[in-house]
């Protein structure tokens, strides 16, 4: 359930589906984090907005990422 907003994207987007009846979490980020890695989900009305961004629609903010990234590991094709 503590999803940062690249999890927290995917639930929102599944759970703005038709017929779809069990969403994970969809709360705002300040909920669990200062600061998310994503820019913040914010409540509007009660609802969070579905990303319309490309892909899972919610980047990563570059330098919050590097500043909580412990390792990396590069794996090649």
């Amino acid at each position: 359930m503590l999803e940062t907003g690249i999890g927290r994207a995917a639930n929102v987007a599944l759970a703005a589906l038709p017929g779809f009846t069990l969403p994970g979490d969809t709360s705002a980020s300040d909920r669990y984090y200062a600061t998310d890695i994503t820019p913040p989900f914010t409540l509007a009305d009660g609802h969070l907005a579905v990303p319309d961004a490309p892909g899972i629609g919610a980047d990563p903010l570059p330098d919050v990422l590097r500043k909580v990234t412990t390792t990396t590991e590069w794996i090649p094709a």
